[in-house]
């Protein structure tokens, strides 16, 4: 006697309903940062467009920021926390293995007993998320989604580093996501270049701190290597990412790429041909490269500025360590 399974179906197309967002609660300037670095407020300026970037008192956690946002993007989507059944934590800061990040802060939010998982993709981490929960959802093993990047990265930096330490912040973003009746979220072009692990990532291992062999592990990136691939490469991506969603730049309300370089998002509107009508997110101004939290935060501040862009089309790019990146298109709620 054979037994034929049961597999989930779910909604045909799926949508972001809301979007939560929690910062730093310290505006940290150039000034302050510059000395341990031998820099100046000019050069951090010209090179990365950072004016100030937030960073979180010593007892605030990724957690807590995680669960800020979380709570927010719940509170705005109409959705009961009970009826959310997903949970995804994108981040490289937890700095505990385990348990996971989004377990705990879907025990706060009160979505609890929802399927729950980090994901370490750097600062493509949210987009990954997205693409996840969007096929999740169709496939039916999952109603209501929350989509989570948070990242305390003052715990993970050395502030005399000069490669990477002065650009990042502390903060997350969060989006609610659930069925539609017409398509909210593209296919997603996403990828990975292992063979350029070593560009950006963690300067030494755990084991190696704990044997005494290292001191703590912090974040390191080889400056020009990090920025030809995002600027050449990246482009590409953005681009194959509107081709796969069947639209024009001229279509978009939005263009939201990860807050990594103020250079590398001019450079991209460019390679683009964006029009002046599409809005460019800069929120890396003042908020600082806040890796997987960047893209939900920088899109947080464009919807809270610009209103008028709710029900437009938004590119978002996310690209890092890994190195990995992802691209779609999304509708903006």
């Amino acid at each position: 006697m054979s037994v034929t399974l049961t597999q989930g179906q779910g909604p045909a197309f799926t949508r972001i309903y809301s979007y939560g967002a929690a910062r730093g609660e310290n505006a940290v300037t150039n000034d302050e940062i510059i000395e341990p670095i031998n820099s100046s407020d000019e050069w951090i300026r010209q090179r990365t467009g950072v004016i100030t970037r937030v960073r979180a008192v010593p007892t605030t956690s990724a957690t807590d920021l995680a669960t800020a946002a979380a709570e927010e993007a719940i509170a705005k989507s109409g959705v009961d926390p009970s009826e959310i059944d997903l949970v995804i934590c994108a981040t490289i800061s937890n700095v505990q293995q385990t348990p996971s990040m989004s377990a705990v802060v879907a025990d706060r939010v009160g979505a609890n007993p929802a399927a729950a998982y980090d994901s370490n993709a750097a600062c493509a981490g949210f987009t990954y998320g997205v693409a996840q929960a969007d096929a999740l959802i169709r496939a039916g093993a999952a109603k209501y989604a929350v989509v989570i990047g948070a990242e305390k990265l003052s715990d993970v930096i050395d502030p005399t580093d000069r490669t990477i330490s002065f650009l990042l912040g502390d903060g997350a973003g969060a989006v609610v996501i659930g069925p539609s009746d017409t398509p909210g979220i593209s296919a997603t072009v996403w990828g990975s270049d292992g063979s350029k692990a070593d560009t950006v990532g963690m300067d030494h291992t755990l084991v190696e701190f704990r044997d005494g062999e290292a001191k703590w592990p912090t974040l390191r990136q080889e400056g020009p290597s990090v920025f030809r691939w995002a600027v050449w490469e990246m482009a590409k991506v953005a681009k194959q990412a509107l081709e796969v969603a069947g639209v024009e730049a001229s279509d978009l309300a939005a263009f939201i790429p990860h807050q990594a370089n103020m250079r590398i998002i001019d450079e991209f509107a460019k390679q683009l041909g964006l029009p002046e009508s599409v809005a460019i997110a800069r929120d890396i101004e003042t908020t600082g490269n806040t890796s997987a939290a960047s893209v939900p935060l920088a899109t947080h501040r464009l919807l809270e500025e610009h209103p008028e862009l709710s029900g437009g089309l938004a590119l978002q790019i996310g690209f890092g360590a890994g190195l990995v990146y992802g691209a779609q298109v999304v509708v903006l709620p």
